[in-house]
């Protein structure tokens, strides 16, 4: 049974604004990864179908898929480890997640549902989110 990884999206504030990022990565170095300190300890099941959702601006907002854990060693970082990603951005149903540091194990059955075509929920204007906040409503 596949796991999956929670990660806070920073410097993003949309999912147009990582697919651009991302694009780069792949022209630059012909692959996507995230770079990370540590390998999950289960990496078996991450790669077993696992995905990386991605939490932008308070909502996990899209996933995409792992399709490999490399894990490195250089004199400048250290041991470290890239999880590589599938070019595919799925949008997902927006969930509300809090700030945390590095990632998260995430199991199937809490991950958000994959937005049906077309139905990418937006945010809401900034003026009238940080109202919608303040009321504690968003």
């Amino acid at each position: 049974m596949p796991v999956h990884l929670l990660k806070l999206c920073v410097g993003v504030d949309s999912i147009d604004r990582l697919a651009a990022f991302q694009a780069r990565r792949l022209a630059n170095e012909g692959e996507i990864y995230h770079k990370t300190r540590n390998a999950p300890r289960r990496a078996d099941e991450v790669l077993d179908g696992g995905s990386i959702y991605w939490i932008i601006k308070g909502f996990v907002r899209v996933r995409q898929r792992i399709v490999g854990i490399e894990r490195q060693t250089n004199e400048t970082r250290g041991a470290h480890c890239h999880l590589v990603l599938d070019p595919e951005l799925v949008p997902t149903a927006m969930q509300p997640r809090r700030p945390h540091q590095g990632w998260r194990y995430l199991d199937p059955a809490d991950a958000p549902a994959d937005a049906a075509h077309g139905e990418v929920e937006e945010e809401p204007p900034p003026e009238m989110a940080e109202e919608l906040r303040a009321l504690g409503l968003l």
